[in-house]
């Protein structure tokens, strides 16, 4: 994992500095930035953390120009967790929100991606490019066949987001093998438009950046969202099969 630009290193998070790194970066873009909260965030020592973090593998973007000792030379996060490992974990993150069925009973390798995000001074520059490069190195080593997990519009409001959400339903939802579902007591339709009725460039231009990422990876999404008041987000769940990848971008995740 080198980045081509020897300012940064990206790596797997390995030692206690850099996992807390890892925890403050968060704790920036999804409390201060997002207003977002959770029984474990640290707030006094501004770390977003949760029960799952120990388990996970998380993918780390380091600014060697910042000091290591202030917890803000991590300036890119991403966490994962393979189906060989979820066990441990007690299952993935997203089934607290998500019926994963359809993709634990594929028999497929699976992993989880969550927590993406990227310092704000370094948004729009090549970060979240170093970022997918390491990930799409990780799922070489392992083998991965789908990747999934939630990425989320800011607030809570599914109807101020009824055209992208529709557009997502009508134009993304995933095929039946892969078309996880919000869990039934916190489903929130996503289909509160008409196709016709729905401006798709407006829709798109208000669609996060990561969401958009996934779609043209050739991703698909569940169905339903999750309002998830303790971030101030609805989520969204997106799955990526390796196989159906757009040709163009597949030789990054695929041996050979």
């Amino acid at each position: 994992m080198v980045p081509e630009d020897p300012q940064f290193t990206l790596k797997l998070a390995s030692d206690p500095l850099d996992f807390t790194a890892a925890q403050r970066l968060r704790y920036r873009v999804f409390v201060n930035e997002l207003g977002g909260n959770g029984p474990l965030v640290d707030h006094a020592a501004k770390l977003e953390k949760d029960q799952f973090d120990p388990f996970y593998d998380h993918l780390i973007l380091i600014d060697n120009k910042r000091d290591a000792k202030d917890l803000n030379h991590v300036i890119g996060a991403y966490r994962m967790l393979r189906s060989d490992l979820a066990a441990k974990a007690g299952g993935f993150y997203s089934e607290g929100e998500y019926d994963l069925k359809p993709l634990l009973d594929s028999g497929r390798s699976l992993l989880e991606l969550g927590r993406s995000c990227v310092d704000i001074e370094y948004r729009g520059g090549k970060a979240m490019y170093y970022l997918w490069t390491g990930l799409a190195e990780y799922v070489q080593e392992h083998g991965v066949e789908i990747l999934f997990g939630v990425a989320s519009f800011h607030g809570t409001d599914p109807h101020s987001l009824a055209a992208p959400l529709s557009l997502l339903h009508h134009r993304y939802l995933a095929p039946e093998g892969l078309r996880v579902r919000v869990k039934e007591e916190y489903h929130q339709p996503m289909n509160l438009m008409e196709p016709e009725k729905i401006d798709r460039l407006g829709a798109m231009r208000v669609t996060p950046a990561l969401i958009k990422a996934y779609l043209r990876l050739g991703g698909f999404v569940g169905d339903g969202a999750y309002i998830d008041h303790a971030f101030n987000t609805t989520d969204v769940c997106l799955v990526v099969d390796i196989n159906r990848m757009n040709e163009r971008q597949s030789g990054l995740y695929r041996k050979g």
